[in-house]
């Protein structure tokens, strides 16, 4: 049976306190392509990544971090990789862009 690749992203962005601040929210359209890495698809791995992004006032990524290892290093490498190239409405405090973390989830799944 022949099997087909899926890579799930699912974004989820915490941080916002009150209605006066706002957490970075991912611009997906602005994300490297989700590509399944060829020794994760040979070894058939899937797995979920957490990962926590540092986003500066320019909306650009200045940090990244795993949090939950999906259990394969390669597929962590690959979710970094993919957040790391994107880019995002910055956190809001008062109206003002801020530095602030968000949290991400990616699911490496075959289906």
């Amino acid at each position: 049976m022949k099997k087909v690749l899926l890579a799930l992203s699912l974004v989820s962005v915490f941080g916002a306190v009150n209605a006066a601040e706002v957490a970075p929210v991912v611009e997906k359209q602005t994300c490297e392509k989700a590509v399944y890495p060829k020794s994760a698809l040979m070894n058939e791995e899937t797995g979920t990544v957490l990962l926590s992004v540092l986003v500066g006032p320019d909306g650009s990524v200045v940090d990244s971090k795993v949090e939950q290892s999906s259990g394969s290093k390669t597929l962590d490498k690959a979710a970094v990789k993919i957040y790391s190239s994107c880019k995002f409405k910055p956190a809001l405090k008062d109206g003002k862009p801020q530095q602030a973390w968000a949290k991400l989830e990616h699911i490496w799944s075959l289906s």
